[in-house]
């Protein structure tokens, strides 16, 4: 059989790719290399029953109105905002940094005019904002940016903040209210029978076939098509000719705890200073399910393996630049998402950018 479309990866970036052709009369073959379809974002039941995310926890937040429509055609939603706290000390703290926080690691008792009155004080204003260590300085001062900031970084990117861009940092905001939402998106859900289920009600379209544990490097000899959408790592795809793209990876350790039936007050607890480990987070907070016991994850950054994060350095931007000048002159292949674009992406705006291919092929 030919086809008009082969998409590599069954991901957001490739799912959506294929929805939107289908729709619009294109036969399309879906790949990927992995056994399951939902790429980072699937999730499944452990074998107590609890429904966990295999690759850390993805939690759906978007401005954009048009992306959560289009997403609601396939799934119901529930209501979920996201909070983490910082473990430091021995005691938990809302991050992002807020009055709340302020407060109670200084033990003071500042109303919403003095918060920011204090951060003005201690902040260290800098003229160009180049490295995280600048924006985070910038915004809340050295000794919030020791507890908080550097140690955490160091562990999840194996940088320092003053080696890593500014744009890394200003993703992160600093409140002077008790806010303590991680996200301030307008929409903020959860689908509510999980993620695999929405992409197979994207991926369920009669003009799309699905073949899982295949390799595009074999399969594409050997089939008929006219036009690629590839959203893997852009440096696999020309057999890393300039050398690899770094990204840092991540180990998961899963645990379950029978008869626990919560185990922290909060999704997410990050750990800056202290575990080999990066943050743990509990999924029932995400998924609002009801079991007598609970399943956990610990996030352990790692230097191989698995690329999930693109590391914003500027010598990292200029070797994907060289990359990106190959893509463009290579004839009837698109390539879009986190890993084809080297972007530090959300899951909502992973959508986005595979709608906007979508609307520029047809």
């Amino acid at each position: 059989m030919k086809y008009d479309f082969v998409i590599v990866g069954a991901g957001f970036a490739g799912a959506v790719c294929a929805e939107r052709l289908a729709t619009n009369g294109q036969r399309v073959l879906v790949i990927d290399k992995r056994n399951h379809i939902g790429g980072n974002a699937f999730d499944c039941m452990d074998e107590h029953g609890v429904l966990i995310h295999p690759y850390g926890p993805h939690i759906f937040h978007t401005g954009s109105k048009r992306i959560f429509e289009y997403l609601s055609r396939f799934t119901d939603w529930r209501f979920y905002e996201h909070r983490v706290q910082a473990h430091i000390d021995g005691n938990l703290y809302p991050i992002p940094i807020n009055r709340t926080t302020i407060n109670k690691l200084y033990h003071l008792d500042l109303n919403e005019q003095e918060t920011a009155d204090y951060l003005a004080s201690v902040r260290e204003p800098r003229e160009r904002l180049t490295s995280s260590e600048d924006v985070v300085l910038s915004s809340v001062g050295r000794d919030l940016c020791n507890r908080f900031f550097r140690g955490y970084t160091l562990k999840q990117w194996g940088l320092d903040l003053s080696e890593l861009s500014a744009g890394v940092a200003a993703r992160i905001p600093t409140r002077t209210n008790d806010d303590d939402r991680y996200f301030t998106d307008a929409f903020q859900f959860m689908p509510a029978q999980g993620y695999t289920a929405m992409f197979e009600k994207i991926l369920e379209h009669p003009n799309i076939e699905v073949r899982l544990s295949t390799d595009f490097h074999v399969l594409r000899s050997i089939i008929e098509y006219d036009h690629v959408v590839y959203t893997g790592p852009i440096d696999a795809y020309f057999d890393y000719r300039f050398g690899k793209l770094p990204y840092r990876s991540l180990s998961f350790q899963h645990i379950h705890l029978s008869g626990v039936e919560r185990f922290q007050s909060s999704g997410t607890v990050n750990y800056p200073n202290d575990q080999e480990y990066t943050r743990i987070t509990e999924f029932k907070h995400l998924t609002g399910q009801q079991h007598a016991g609970t399943s956990i994850v610990k996030e352990y950054p790692r230097s191989e393996g698995e690329p999930y994060y693109p590391i914003p350095r500027p010598e990292n931007e200029a070797l994907f630049q060289r990359y990106n000048e190959l893509a463009e002159a290579t004839a009837n292949v698109t390539f879009v998402g986190r890993l084809a674009q080297y972007r530090y992406y959300n899951m909502d705006q992973v959508v986005g950018a595979a709608l906007k291919a979508v609307e520029a092929l047809l």
